[in-house]
C-alpha cells in the first residue's frame, strides 16, 4: 500500500480509538443479487406472485385473465370492489365495464382522476357467470388484497359493496348499515359504500354514495 495512503489511514484509526470505537463494520459483500427485489416490499413483485396463483381450482379453469388492479401505486385513495366481471376478465383491468364507467364518474366527482387512485378487487379472478365469491375463494385471495393495501399505504380505502366491506371489516352487517362512516383499518381510514353495479340497478341510492364521497373528499383535504 502506498505511503501516501498509510499516513492518513493511521491518523484515522488513531482518532477512532481515541473516540472509543474499537470495531469497524465491514462493508456488505456483493453477491450478485443486488438487483433482486424483496417481494414483500414491492408491489410489482406481488403482482407477479398473484399472476401465478392457482389456489382456486374452479377459477383457474374458467378465468381468462387475473385482474391484479391498476392505478397509482402511491395513491392516497384505494377503491376495493368484489371481483372482476366479464369485461375485466377479458382486459385484465378492474372496473372497465358499465360499472367501471360509473366509478370513473364517482372518482371525478370528488376532484380526482382515475389515474390518481388505485382500484382493485377482493378476488383477482372472475367467478363463473359472475356468481358471488365463495368463502374459500375469499380466504385464498384476501392475503393478496391485504398486502396490496399494506404496500400502497393509502390514507383512505373505499370498500365498494357488501363483499368488500364485509371482507375488510370482518363483519356480517349489511352494506346499508356499514356505509356512511369511517372505520380505522391498519393505519388507513375505511369508508364503505354501494357498489357501482348496484347503483346501475338502483339509481335512487346515488345520493347516498355522493354523501359518502364528500366525506372521503374532506378526509383527503380536497374541499
Amino acid at each position: 500500500m502506498p505511503k501516501s495512503i498509510l499516513a492518513p489511514l493511521k491518523q484515522y484509526l488513531t482518532m477512532l480509538e481515541a473516540s472509543g470505537v474499537d470495531v469497524i463494520p465491514a462493508a456488505p459483500v456483493r453477491t450478485g443479487t443486488a438487483d433482486k427485489v424483496d417481494p414483500v416490499n414491492h408491489l410489482g413483485a406481488l403482482r407477479k406472485t398473484v399472476l401465478q396463483c392457482t389456489k382456486c381450482s374452479e377459477l383457474v379453469r374458467t378465468r381468462h385473465q387475473i385482474v391484479f388492479g391498476s392505478g397509482n401505486e402511491k395513491a392516497e385513495l384505494v377503491f376495493v370492489g368484489e371481483a372482476p366481471g366479464f369485461d375485466e376478465d377479458q382486459q385484465g383491468l378492474p372496473f372497465v365495464g358499465k360499472a367501471g364507467q360509473l366509478l370513473t364518474k364517482i372518482i371525478e366527482s370528488i376532484g380526482l382522476a382515475r389515474e390518481e387512485v388505485f382500484i382493485c378487487n377482493v378476488l383477482k379472478c372472475r367467478p363463473p357467470q359472475n356468481r358471488n365469491p365463495v368463502p374459500e375463494e375469499i380466504v385464498n385471495c384476501q392475503p393478496f388484497l391485504l398486502k396490496q393495501l399494506e404496500l400502497i399505504k393509502p390514507r383512505v380505502i373505499c370498500a365498494l359493496g357488501s363483499f368488500a366491506a364485509k371482507t375488510l371489516l370482518n363483519s356480517d352487517r349489511s352494506i346499508s348499515y356499514l356505509r356512511g362512516r369511517f372505520y380505522e383499518f391498519r393505519g388507513s381510514r375505511l369508508m364503505c359504500t354501494f357498489h357501482p353495479a348496484y347503483l346501475l340497478r338502483n339509481p335512487q341510492d346515488k345520493r347516498k354514495v355522493w354523501e359518502d364521497m364528500k366525506m372521503i373528499r374532506a378526509e383527503l383535504g380536497h374541499g
